[in-house]
């Protein structure tokens, strides 16, 4: 059965002086910096400067705009919100340094870190985590689940399980999983390994 990706992924590259459009109507967006200084600016409020390792969510209907201040380079995630009948409560803008992000060991595992970039609360529909991995590091089992991914390989190198395939992975790959897919990876190389991911939660996924 073909399955089509419910988001969409997509570098975007900014000139010195370029200044971003807004998403779809209706639509989130997610964007981490790979490289360069960018001004943001949220529906009016003071201009947030962003350097690499910032990233920022901006709300469906959120107005907003990126502004390069040199050359910058940047990974987006964009999805529809799907509101909720759990709670009138919208989701709020959110701003920060990724990789000091709160987290911790996964599951216990000391040579792997996770760090929590959005809000767990039932308003949020999209989920995007920042994954570390030690050299040899490696997922505790084969993965599951109903939520698809869009993956961005920040830095290292390893060894994706997509199904019954092995895909080798290093900086400035990026991957989509559909839901239901056999996922697995182990760290390679000789320096950690970190990616960003995307995943819908929260929602009924037949909704």
């Amino acid at each position: 059965m073909l399955r089509l990706p419910r988001f969409v992924q997509y570098f975007a590259t900014l000139e010195p002086g370029g200044v971003s459009a807004m998403p779809a109507e209706g639509a989130q967006r997610f964007a981490y910096v790979i490289d360069g200084a960018l001004n943001l600016s949220i529906d009016g409020r003071e201009d947030e400067a962003l350097r690499p390792r910032s990233y920022a969510y901006l709300p469906a209907g959120a107005a907003h705009t990126f502004t390069a201040q040199t050359v910058a380079k940047l990974m987006i995630f964009e999805k529809p919100y799907q509101p909720t009948p759990h709670t009138d409560a919208l989701p709020q803008p959110v701003t920060g340094d990724a990789w000091a992000a709160a987290g911790g060991p996964f599951l216990g595992d000391e040579a792997t870190h996770l760090r929590i970039l959005l809000p767990t609360d039932v308003q949020y529909d999209m989920a995007v985590n920042l994954f570390t991995f030690q050299p040899g590091a490696a997922l505790p089992f084969v993965e599951t689940h109903v939520m698809e991914h869009g993956l961005y390989f920040v830095e290292g190198e390893g060894i994706y399980r997509l199904d019954d395939q092995w895909y080798p992975i290093q900086a400035g790959d990026t991957i989509w999983m559909g839901s239901y897919c056999p996922q697995w990876f182990c760290a390679i190389g000789k320096t950690p390994s970190t990616y960003l991911y995307y995943k819908d939660v929260n929602r009924d996924p037949l909704g």
